[in-house]
């Protein structure tokens, strides 16, 4: 019954396809978990591994600040707060006065704890050296109020570790957006299974170091998401040669803006495409640009055969890209849509009419927010309340596979479980690095010819650059691809 190490700011342990359990599906794993066992097994077992984890991770702090709220959550912080005072910490359980009775579980650890001779306080200790956060559990709808809002600002305005179980008090399970007040833990355990909301929108900052203990329960529930796992190495066989690697065309770079064109171009080379060609449009030909690689081969759109490639178009498209997109999604055998070409859908219903009819699998897409909120004709606060549910949407209406970019991507098709990729941090919040991914995610779709492969591991590489990204070096675009390994 060992916690394990899942992910951290430097990025997961181990690229493994994991689970993500909702509020739901959580309750169905712990009902039956529960059914054939004694009152209070599960949330005893919680409380060990919590004071485990504690121990481990502040194994010398004087005063260990237990901050229970009258909720299950709360009594898995009683019954740690029991294993702590029993191997020798001195411990300060604060439960709040009021609010009904406890559920019959955290009942029965809060006169365990009583028992053992622990005093439960209604009020948090002056000073405290390492605090776990057992406040508001995965149930949370609204902001928390009242004394739990006053203990969330205490607990982070201290200075020592912070331990939450199951989920950073004021942070949604589901989506991982914060409705108001919200505890910033050094490290999360994860009762049961992980939660979409660890690894999304606010989740990955606030989580810290993420651990699973499943409770030895099985998961009798389909997940509705799963962690996007590190994808196979393409092989590259003896007796291959370029035309193996798939053809990759990138269509964009409207006058002025042609370096975001040859960004993707190159990334798209770098990333194991067999041919690149940087088709750039009409006024981006005239322009005098930057310089473009002699590994890529220029055309003009005219002279492409979309039929036999996979487009990227978008990139640095400008307003002009609108022109040539019926071309693209009439003929394209595989197509990357990005960043303007996103736009001018936005607005068209004929070109959404044109990407609903491509053939299954042949078309990603990959907004971010405000192009997500353009698409869905929404609001960008309405997209980030919900991530998962933003990129389903998308997926649907438009019947094409979509990356949803940001924190903790969320990864979507047509007949698919939701992903979120897990890889990339904060140094990818540059310009330029979402044409990196356009042009990774054209050679992956050009060599593995799935939409949903090709979403899912340009994802994880592309966000695997920035996580062993030098601490000391700025991450530039042009720097991010010529990092790229394939």
């Amino acid at each position: 019954m060992n916690s394990e190490w899942i992910t951290g700011p430097g990025g997961p342990r181990v690229g493994s396809r994991l689970p993500l359990f909702d509020t739901a599906s959580t309750r169905l794993i712990e009902a039956q978990a529960a059914h054939h066992q004694p009152t209070g097994f599960l949330m005893q077992r919680a409380g060990l591994a919590l004071a485990q984890l504690t121990l481990a991770v502040a194994p010398h702090a004087q005063l260990v600040w237990v901050a229970c709220g009258r909720g299950n959550n709360g009594g898995d912080g009683l019954e740690a707060a029991l294993h702590l005072h029993r191997w020798g910490k001195s411990v300060h359980v604060s439960l709040p006065e009021g609010g009904g009775a406890l559920p019959s579980d955290a009942a029965l650890a809060l006169e365990r704890a009583s028992q053992a001779g622990l005093t439960i306080h209604s009020e948090p200790p002056v000073h405290w050296d390492a605090c776990i956060d057992a406040l508001l559990s995965i149930g949370l709808r609204d902001a928390p109020t009242s004394v739990y809002a006053d203990w969330i600002g205490r607990i982070r305005a201290g200075q020592g570790p912070v331990i939450s179980a199951d989920i950073p008090s004021g942070l949604h399970a589901d989506t991982g957006a914060v409705p108001g007040a919200c505890i910033r833990a050094s490290h999360t355990l994860a009762l049961l299974g992980l939660k979409p909301g660890q690894f999304t929108a606010q989740g990955r900052d606030l989580c810290g170091d993420i651990w699973l203990n499943t409770l030895s329960a099985d998961h009798v529930t389909p997940p509705p998401a799963w962690l996007n796992p590190a994808p196979e190495a393409l092989a590259r066989p003896h007796a291959s040669h370029k035309g193996s690697y798939g053809d990759v065309a990138i269509v964009g770079g409207t006058g002025g803006m042609e370096g975001a064109a040859v960004l993707a171009a190159r990334a798209a080379l770098h990333a194991g495409a067999g041919r690149v060609y940087l088709a750039l449009l009409a006024s981006g030909h005239e322009s005098p640009g930057v310089p473009r690689p002699a590994d890529l081969m220029l055309r003009s759109t005219g002279s492409l055969r979309p039929e036999t490639c996979t487009v990227v178009a978008g990139c640095g498209g400008g307003e002009e890209i609108a022109d040539t997109l019926p071309r693209w999604l009439k003929e394209s055998a595989r197509l990357v849509l990005d960043a303007d070409a996103l736009n001018a859908i936005a607005i068209s219903p004929t070109l959404q009419s044109l990407v609903q009819q491509r053939r299954a699998d042949t078309t990603l897409i990959t907004p971010h927010p405000l192009e997500a909120a353009r698409l869905l004709g929404c609001s960008v606060a309405d997209v980030q309340a919900d991530r998962l549910a933003a990129a389903q949407r998308l997926a649907t209406h438009l019947q094409c596979a979509v990356i949803l970019k940001g924190s903790g991507s969320v990864i979507a098709a047509p007949r698919q479980t939701l992903h979120i990729n897990p890889t990339g941090n904060g140094q990818l919040a540059v310009a330029g690095t979402g044409d990196v991914l356009a042009g990774m995610a054209g050679a992956s779709l050009a060599h593995t010819a799935s939409a949903w492969t090709a979403a899912c591991t340009a994802s994880y590489r592309h966000g695997v650059l920035a996580d062993s990204w030098p601490a000391d070096v700025a991450l530039t675009a042009t720097r991010l691809v010529d990092s790229i390994q394939k």
